[in-house]
């Protein structure tokens, strides 16, 4: 009886073991909520769509993000979306996953747990009591004098669902989507860069709320309705000193090429200086516009050069971003290492300090023939933004097409 006891435990081990050693081993096929710890009572959601076991889809209102780099080892599954330096890591259950949205070189790690089969970004549970399409004078940050902004809010409901973004003097907040729960504004997207979470109490003429940026950064806003609003001119924000007609620099390319304005590429040129970084998902929404534009254009004595300010610690580090985002978004023009181990803006005025500032990422130097700065226009309006996006490119091909007929 010993023996046989013994036999049955062992048994009962080795079952027990391989029950254990045959969890998923894949991403299911199929739609999840994914839901990231902005804090120890809030969460921010998001949709994806798993196609296959190594691609999925990220949806955030009329964006589609393809992510195609996923891995697996042991019980564990790595997401990488495209172009950004991030990732997921996190271990399978029977229902989804659960683990951390990770950036290395900022040494942050936000908790995740996604939900297999669960379609909704936000659960809405009673009846919107207004209607907050049109457009909202939004101020950041209203109290504090050093840290307040201004924002443009652009939004579309239907029934209970919202889409929309805000536009600031230095870009926009992406595509944004969520519900009208009652009196409860609550909007979110995640572009593999960044985790936007925004609520609001509203009215039908005002807004006051909390913005969320992943669980490291969160400010008050406030919003009135304002359909005539604008904000300043995104061409007069940032200009050349007294005393400067012309832009100089001198950076690297990944080959250890050391580039610069005076070269002969780019001389009797029109030529678009654009000041970004590949962690910047406004700059990556350019940076595509640029890419299309440039490959249409570039028989055209036209050239563009990107200068890639990375906060990324090495310079190695840097060059490998610098070439995912030119593959990722097939961009045939240079993107020079302007800076790396910080992004900071006042150091990157340092690197070009006829620039009276450098107020956004991205920035776009138009340069005509001559060598002579036409134009700076800071910011940018992204497809999000709508007709304000299509305004943009229709300026752009004007003001552009100008200049090369000099």
């Amino acid at each position: 009886m010993r023996v046989i006891s013994l036999l049955s435990l062992l048994i009962l081990l080795v079952s027990c073991k391989e029950e254990k050693q045959q969890g998923p081993k894949n991403l299911k096929v199929g739609t999840y909520q994914a839901l990231l710890k902005v804090n120890d009572s809030l969460d921010m959601p998001f949709i994806f769509e798993v196609l296959s076991s190594n691609k999925l889809q990220i949806f955030n209102a009329e964006e589609q993000i393809e992510v195609d780099e996923i891995s697996y080892r042991n019980d564990s599954v790595f997401i990488k979306p495209p172009v950004f330096d991030s990732y997921i890591a996190a271990k399978l259950t029977e229902n989804g996953f659960e683990g951390n949205y990770i950036k290395d070189d900022l040494n942050r790690a936000v908790p995740i747990t996604a939900y297999f089969g669960v379609s909704k970004r936000f659960e809405a549970k009673s009846k919107p009591i207004t209607n907050v399409s049109g457009n909202w004078e939004t101020t950041f940050s209203p109290d504090s004098e050093a840290d307040s902004y201004v924002a443009k809010g652009i939004f579309k409901q239907d029934h209970q669902k919202v889409t929309g973004t805000f536009r600031t003097m230095t870009g926009d907040y992406r595509y944004l989507e969520g519900v009208l729960d009652g009196n409860q504004l609550k909007l979110s997207t995640f572009d593999g860069a960044h985790a936007y979470l925004f609520n609001a109490t509203v009215t039908d003429s005002s807004m006051q709320g909390m913005f969320y940026s992943g669980n490291h950064f969160k400010e008050p806003f406030i919003a009135k309705r304002n359909e005539f609003f604008e904000l300043p001119d995104a061409n007069n924000l940032t200009f050349l000193k007294e005393g400067y007609n012309k832009v100089t620099f001198t950076f690297p390319d990944a080959n250890g090429n050391t580039i610069s304005l005076n070269d002969e590429r780019f001389k009797n040129k029109v030529v678009l200086v654009q000041i970004m970084g590949t962690w910047c998902p406004n700059c990556m929404d350019e940076s595509k516009f640029l890419a299309n534009y440039y490959k249409n254009n570039k028989d055209k004595d036209f050239e563009i050069v990107g200068l890639a300010f990375e906060y990324t610690k090495t310079e190695e580090k840097a060059f490998t971003n610098i070439e995912r985002l030119k593959n990722r978004l097939n961009i045939d023009y240079p993107v020079l290492l302007a800076q790396y181990g910080t992004a900071s803006k006042v150091s990157a005025q340092e690197k070009l300090p006829m620039l009276n500032h450098v107020l956004s990422y991205p920035t776009t130097i138009f340069i005509d023939k001559t060598g002579t700065v036409r134009k700076i226009h800071t910011g940018f309006n992204g497809p999000a933004t709508g007709d304000k996006y299509t305004e943009f490119t229709e300026e752009f091909d004007q003001f552009v097409a100008g200049l090369l007929e000099e």
